[in-house]
C-alpha cells in the first residue's frame, strides 16, 4: 500500500512536470515556424 501510494506521488510529479516541458515544446516549435515564414516573407 505505501509503494502505490509512492508510485501515484511520483507519477503526479512527472506529469505535471511532462505538461510543462511539452508546453515549453510547442511554444518554441510555434515561435519557430512563426519566425521561418517572417524571413520567408522578407526574403520574397
Amino acid at each position: 500500500m505505501e509503494y502505490k501510494v509512492k508510485s501515484h506521488d511520483s507519477k503526479h510529479k512527472g506529469s505535471v512536470g511532462g505538461g510543462l516541458s511539452r508546453m515549453l515544446r510547442q511554444h518554441k516549435a510555434r515561435l519557430y515556424i512563426i519566425r521561418r515564414c517572417v524571413v520567408m516573407l522578407l526574403s520574397s
